[in-house]
């Protein structure tokens, strides 16, 4: 068997689609009875304040129960299944419980008896990821025997694909994330996302496409059934598949070609053995970022803003080193300015994030949004008016002064509904019966 077998199954069934994965790349012949064992699904956020629309965004239950199944049935009794989930406030414990049970996890616990973990309430490690690169990976993952990475199929706006080494970063722990994210144009966050597998026990890769996110990684890419799980015991093949059923030549995305160099291998899938479906056959276009555009008056919006014609404030595009934290207000932020639009020109407002964007000159009103960007540009001899938003992440009352304080009439009461936002884009699949909540929940907590 080749050692970079990816095994492409089309999903059809409970357990029998995940069974066939697993057979097909040989990613478990390796793995004895009695081993400890750690699964990574992804779960990139949560809400409890409305159904969150998990597909595309969130691993299904469905595919984390398949796999307990077959571990269990292997003689796999030690099963960890962890996740750090982005929440607003490093204190909250509240809603990654809510999740896990949400999501059938405690159930998973109960009638099978896995362990639930919350990688932030547990220690880290610092881990040397070689050419400089410390970061601090959880200790449960790193001491476990063997690691089932569970990944959703699905585009990034940052870094293209987020797939089965991506993944791991939902193992390291909070200063680590916003060190990724740095400003440094060499070892940026594709050098270092390359790594995150590095260090890590051997691992089988399962990744999860019954739903696939095209512009992802969150709740406002466009979500689709796509019914396909791509598996295999080396990683990087499997990003590498992966990559290209979305439509993208792995080797123009960053982070996979540097991770394929730093193994000595070809990032074009010319040493993969695919097995199964013929990725020609199931791959399907996804675009991975949102399009901006520049104004009339020079000022970069997203495109649809500046379709709408709003003018006199420049939102330049997120680039490598805005973080997680600040990324989720975001998107707030966009959908604020453009419901306070009323017509009239601002007075050359701009609004900088990350820790890499530098101001333009003459612009009446700059606002800096973040503690790292205050930090990179407060003193700044190009900014007429500073308006700093200090905080990591900052807070959305701190948000709003800064826009009225610029002349931009944002509304309070969308800062303050922030947390029901997934609602308003859940809207777009209501009804359609392929968005099938089911796949969210445990058959062991239904029985």
């Amino acid at each position: 068997m080749s050692p970079h077998r990816v095994a492409i199954v089309k999903y059809e069934e409970p357990l029998t689609s995940v069974r066939r994965a697993v057979d097909l790349s040989g990613g478990l012949d390796d793995l004895r009875a009695g081993r400890r064992v750690f699964i990574k699904p992804n779960i990139v956020f949560w809400t409890k304040a409305v159904p969150f629309p998990k597909w595309g965004v969130i691993t299904t239950t469905r595919v984390v129960e398949d796999m307990v199944i077959i571990l269990k049935e292997r003689g796999i009794d030690d099963i960890t299944i962890g996740e750090g989930i982005v929440t607003r406030s490093p204190k909250d414990r509240e809603t990654p419980a809510h999740a896990f049970n949400s999501l059938g996890y405690d159930a998973l616990r109960d009638r099978c008896g896995v362990k639930v973990v919350n990688v932030m309430d547990r220690p880290f490690r610092k881990v040397d990821l070689g050419d400089g690169v410390e970061l601090g990976f959880n200790v449960d993952i790193l001491d476990s025997d063997f690691v089932i990475d569970l990944p959703v199929l699905k585009c990034h706006s940052q870094t293209v694909v987020s797939l089965g080494i991506k993944n791991l970063k939902g193992t390291i722990d909070i200063p680590s994330r916003k060190k990724c994210h740095n400003a440094d144009p060499e070892k940026d966050l594709n050098f270092m996302a390359a790594r995150l597998a590095d260090r890590m026990p051997p691992i089988f890769t399962l990744i999860d496409g019954i739903y696939s996110n095209e512009r992802g990684p969150g709740f406002d890419g466009k979500l689709r059934r796509t019914d396909l799980l791509v598996a295999s015991a080396d990683v990087l093949s499997a990003d590498l598949a992966g990559a290209r059923l979305l439509g993208h030549d792995p080797a123009t995305v960053p982070h996979l070609a540097h991770a394929a160099a730093n193994r000595n291998r070809p990032a074009d899938l010319s040493d993969v053995e695919a097995v199964g479906e013929r990725i020609a056959d199931v791959a399907s276009p996804h675009a991975h970022d949102h399009a901006y555009a520049q104004a009339e008056d020079g000022s970069w919006l997203p495109a649809p803003m500046v379709k709408d014609g709003i003018r006199g404030i420049s939102y330049p595009k997120y680039d490598l080193s805005m973080c997680t934290y600040c990324s989720f207000l975001n998107g707030l932020a966009l959908a604020a300015i453009r419901f306070a639009w009323k017509g009239e020109p601002w007075d050359k407002v701009e609004v900088l994030t990350g820790k890499s964007m530098r101001p333009t000159p003459g612009m009446n009103k700059t606002i800096l949004l973040g503690k790292c960007m205050v930090a990179a540009n407060k003193d700044h001899p190009d900014i007429r008016e500073t308006i700093p938003v200090k905080g990591c992440p900052p807070k959305p009352e701190d948000m709003i002064k800064a826009f009225h304080r610029a002349g931009v009439m944002v509304d309070p009461a969308l800062f303050e509904a922030m947390d029901q936002m997934p609602g308003f884009y859940m809207e777009r699949y209501k009804g359609r019966p392929e968005f099938d909540e089911g796949f969210f929940k445990a058959i062991a907590a239904r029985e």
